[in-house]
């Protein structure tokens, strides 16, 4: 396993904002401890303070639900390589039902997708809208 670059804030440490931040944390999502996410950011209350509050209006459900939220939070970590984002974002989803199928399915399409836009922007391919056939003659004449 890797070390962190920074010493995480234990919650033990906490005081002020980061304890603010922290609780808020803890009662929101229904955890037992603090992800190491939010304690490496933090250092800077401030900044660690704005990155939560910029992640709960987010991820609040809004015209997209959680689940779907979710999907495109996993798929983005995947194409982004960050284990600790996709390893989080996966288990978000496995508590909202996802399986198996359902996460190679996921990873299918980002694999679909990551390599047509390496093609089409490889290929500097111009886009145009696809325009609907023009209804033909009816068969009942």
């Amino acid at each position: 396993m890797a070390v962190a670059r920074v010493t995480l804030v234990d919650e033990a440490e906490a005081t002020g904002l980061v304890k603010e931040v922290y609780d808020d944390i803890l009662e929101t999502r229904q955890l037992a401890r603090v992800p190491n996410y939010w304690k490496a950011l933090a250092h800077r209350p401030e900044y660690l303070a704005e990155t939560w509050r910029k992640l709960k209006a987010v991820m609040t459900e809004g015209a997209l639900d959680r689940r779907t939220k979710e999907i495109i939070a996993v798929a983005v970590s995947a194409t982004n390589s960050c284990d600790y984002c996709l390893a989080s974002h996966t288990d978000a989803l496995r508590s909202l039902g996802f399986d198996d199928a359902a996460l190679v399915e996921l990873m299918a399409v980002v694999d679909f997708f990551n390599g047509s836009n390496a093609v089409a922007s490889g290929l500097d391919i111009d886009y145009e809208p696809p325009v609907p056939r023009a209804a033909g003659p009816s068969a009942a004449g």
